[in-house]
């Protein structure tokens, strides 16, 4: 609900800070080798590429599918998202970490624009998230924002210990 105390303007930088981070993890990521593009740190923080893969993961089938059902359905239950079960599945360290990123920049554009879209009712839109409780899609940016500052602070950490 912090999102809708935020006036028009303040609800847009908003949104702008959330579409910056794809533009974030290019620059911060910029120049690795191959190796260290896959390399975890000592203390088993994601490597760069886990990091794109899991957050183009998310976006779509986490964020982008809860936007997608909280505005076409009544009160519908919202599953976890099992970040650590799918990155196992889908071995993301064998993955590109181009293609990773290009998920990721893509599915967060298509996030913001429907989030941009919404019309002040349905932001109240509300179901029932697994492990949350109660939620509204107005608290979808809060949790994406949430997200991307737990990352922001993995790839901190990551960059320090792994990059010498």
């Amino acid at each position: 609900m912090q999102y809708m105390k935020l006036n028009p303007d303040q609800r847009e930088e908003f949104l702008t800070s959330l579409a910056d981070m794809p533009a974030l993890l290019r620059d911060v990521f910029a120049g690795l080798s191959p190796d260290q593009v896959r390399s975890r740190a000592p203390d088993g923080t994601l490597s760069p590429v886990e990091q794109v893969w899991h957050l183009a993961d998310l976006e779509r089938e986490g964020f982008g599918e809860r936007i997608r059902r909280l505005l076409g359905e009544n009160q519908p239950y919202l599953p976890d998202f099992n970040g650590a079960e799918i990155a196992a599945q889908r071995n993301y360290r064998a993955l590109s970490f181009e293609a990773g990123l290009a998920a990721f920049t893509e599915a967060r554009r298509r996030n913001i624009a429907a989030l941009r879209a919404v019309d002040e009712p349905s932001w109240f839109l509300g179901g029932t998230q697994q492990g949350v409780g109660q939620v509204s899609l107005c608290d979808i940016p809060g949790f994406m924002s949430q997200h991307d500052l737990a990352h922001r602070i993995e790839i901190e950490a990551w960059m320090k210990s792994a990059i010498q």
